[in-house]
């Protein structure tokens, strides 16, 4: 029985899944090839995935394949209460998701969807897995294998495995080539600025926005604030990928020398407290701080609430104005966490569809794979990364070149000299 707020959004719901698919070619693809083979039929799949327009399109491929779903949301602030009644209303999906709830129902609905003994699970941060490994060791005899599609996620599994805690095989959908370039690079770097901008309505051109981070996710906010006119700063704790902004020709420099100078800021790390207490003592008035790490631990907020002596809370949507002791003004966009599915509509449907299709063919694949891994962290068969990349071309109606025999000899060929 689904938890959702509001059945009769369902129609509403199901026009914005409807457009968001679309956008979404190779996931249809992927679904009818589903609907004809049934990979997944009898399989039980338990999710704790943001629930939108995007997601919704992977429960119904996931369907397609004969799996029965069980949906968690894993951001409140990200649930579409109408995309919820839709996939519980009209597409049969267990649905354990409310806009806005607070931490007890939002681990309530996950203990929910687990209670369904799910064969697979995917999830969106880790607090899936992290749970059944904590408070529902009963249920882990089922779980043949699972997905983890975040950067933050696959840290906490990865963390597991070390201490030999993790009880079976988890494929790390994050990392594919295709995830990192479309979804963390382009698909970040593009709705996390549509946020800030949503929130504040805010001129970026001419702004000094710094980036903590700069993996995927930080690489395409920073191209795509330096395409908007802003001043770039990277903070960095890696020296390959600070040799790297430098020699895109970001300025590099440490949080605590940025953050006097910074108009915006902007977490990407996965990691707690990149900014502080010491960091928010010295701000500009007016600075914004944004998050689009996967949990709201990047921003140090219990800090920022404890230095201000006056909180203006929905100044606009999704900001919270922090009044200082001293009269300087911080504004807090989405309660420090993922500004661009809270303040935003997450990524574009476009992106998700590669990130989804990736989801559903690892899926698919694990049905019968499963018992060939070992309980660790897995990457995606590079054939199923390059299945979506081709899907995705030729979506694009992009064509490349194919190796000719001759080519193929001389790549596979140690004996051919100069």
């Amino acid at each position: 029985m689904s938890d959702i707020a509001d059945g009769s959004l369902a129609y509403e719901g199901v026009k914005r899944i409807e457009w968001a698919d679309r956008s979404m070619p190779v996931l249809r693809q992927i679904r009818e090839r589903f609907a004809a083979e049934r990979p997944l039929d009898g399989v039980r799949v338990a999710a704790c995935m943001h629930v939108t327009t995007e997601t919704a399109g992977l429960i119904r491929t996931l369907q397609a394949g004969g799996a029965s779903v069980a949906l968690a949301s894993s951001n409140p602030l990200s649930t579409r209460d109408d995309v919820a009644a839709a996939l519980a209303e009209e597409f049969g999906a267990q649905v354990f998701a409310r806009a806005g709830i607070d931490r007890d129902g939002y681990y309530a609905h996950i203990h929910r969807a687990l209670e369904t003994e799910p064969d697979l699970v995917l999830d969106d941060g880790c607090d899936l897995v992290n749970t059944l490994h904590t408070d529902r060791e009963d249920l882990l005899g089922t779980v043949k294998a699972g997905c983890e599609q975040t950067t933050t996620g696959v840290i906490r599994l990865h963390q597991m495995v070390q201490e030999g805690a993790l009880r079976f095989p988890v494929v790390a959908v994050n990392d594919t080539a295709t995830k990192h370039m479309f979804d963390n690079r382009y698909g970040t770097g593009q709705s996390t600025l549509d946020g800030i901008v949503r929130a504040t309505n805010t001129l970026l051109a001419g702004k000094t926005i710094v980036i903590a981070g700069f993996g995927y996710c930080g690489r395409g906010l920073a191209e795509r604030a330096r395409g908007l006119g802003a001043r770039v700063v990277i903070t960095e704790i890696d020296p390959v990928k600070a040799l790297d902004a430098a020699l895109q020709g970001f300025t590099v420099q440490p949080m605590a020398e940025a953050a006097p100078h910074g108009d915006v800021f902007i977490t990407v790390t996965g990691n707690r407290d990149v900014v502080n207490a010491d960091h928010l003592a010295v701000m500009k008035d007016g600075a914004i701080l944004a998050n689009s790490g996967h949990f709201d631990v990047e921003i140090d907020v219990r800090a920022l609430d404890a230095m201000a002596v006056q909180v203006h809370r929905g100044v606009r949507p999704q900001a919270d104005e922090y009044v200082l002791a001293d009269g300087r003004r911080l504004v807090l966009l989405a309660e420090g966490r993922l500004v661009n599915l809270a303040a935003a509509e997450g990524h574009p449907a476009a992106v998700m569809d590669m990130s989804f299709a990736d989801q559903a063919l690892t899926c698919a694949w694990l049905a019968t794979a499963h018992a060939g891994l070992a309980p660790a962290v897995h990457d995606v068969p590079a054939e199923i990364d390059g299945e979506v990349a081709r899907l995705k071309l030729a979506s694009m109606s992009v064509a490349i070149d194919v190796l000719t025999p001759d080519q193929e000899d001389y790549l596979h060929s140690w004996r051919i000299g100069s």
